[in-house]
């Protein structure tokens, strides 16, 4: 109850209305973040009913003498109402849930940016099938992973431009690893083997985001870094230009 009330005090202001999650910067994200809401509006409403049908048994029925009150048995509109209210509940929420998660798992059949994400110990490789360089080899962005003499390495720097649907391709040859950029408000997973995960998003702002490794995978996984940068357009385009150039970046 109190819970619920501080929501609503507090449900003006943005960080406290997002209930812990960082503000999305994908379209994908923003329904991610409403299903969130609605999950907490969901299960704050269902606590108040609980703790209201509480307080008035033990205000309205507590024990006033030592006589055995009226016992009820098989009371079929009450068990239908306990049986039938969870269920419709657990519906609702699985409806939003699938389509949510149906929106989110959805891939164009020509997105306007493909992004090959490669993952290693420890760092990531962000290659653009569609933009070749003089050499015929796509554009390319490499990390440099730390190395045992205290070396940090570099971040890879991942440009994808504002308003334009990007699809990433995820691929390993080692172990498991886990593509995150918090801001997403999504991860997913990079497998080894033949199959590789992919998904979608179309950014709605410029700026630059931190993103990680999400998946243990070895001793320097916390140094598994990289940045996102998302730009207008015409930036895209004027890096692509520029790594066409050099052959690729680190």
């Amino acid at each position: 109850m109190l819970s619920l009330l501080a929501l609503t005090a507090t449900a003006c202001s943005g960080e406290a209305s997002r209930l812990g999650l960082p503000e999305p910067i994908t379209e994908q994200g923003k329904r991610i973040l409403t299903l969130w809401q609605g999950s907490w509006t969901a299960a704050f409403a269902t606590g108040a009913i609980v703790w209201g049908l509480i307080i008035w048994a033990v205000l309205f029925h507590r024990k006033r003498s030592d006589d055995l009150p009226p016992q009820v048995r098989y009371n079929l509109p009450i068990e239908m109402l306990y049986t039938a209210v969870p269920f419709i509940m657990i519906a609702v929420l699985f409806y939003f849930t699938a389509r949510d998660e149906n929106y989110i798992e959805k891939t164009s059949k020509k997105p306007d940016v493909l992004v090959n994400v490669i993952a290693f110990q420890w760092s990531w490789r962000f290659d653009y099938p569609q933009y070749k360089q003089d050499t015929g080899l796509p554009v390319s962005v490499v990390g440099t992973p730390s190395a045992p003499d205290a070396n940090p390495g570099t971040k890879p720097v991942l440009v994808i431009p504002v308003g334009k649907t990007v699809r990433f391709n995820l691929h390993t040859n080692d172990v498991i690893h886990s593509f995150w950029v918090p801001a997403f408000l999504y991860k997913k997973d990079v497998m080894p083997g033949a199959k590789d995960n992919q998904f979608e998003i179309t950014a709605t702002k410029t700026g630059t985001y931190e993103g990680r490794c999400a998946e243990l995978c070895g001793v320097d996984h916390s140094r598994m870094l990289f940045q996102l940068k998302v730009v207008t357009p015409a930036e895209f385009q004027t890096f692509i230009d520029q790594h066409k150039a050099v052959g690729g970046a680190q």
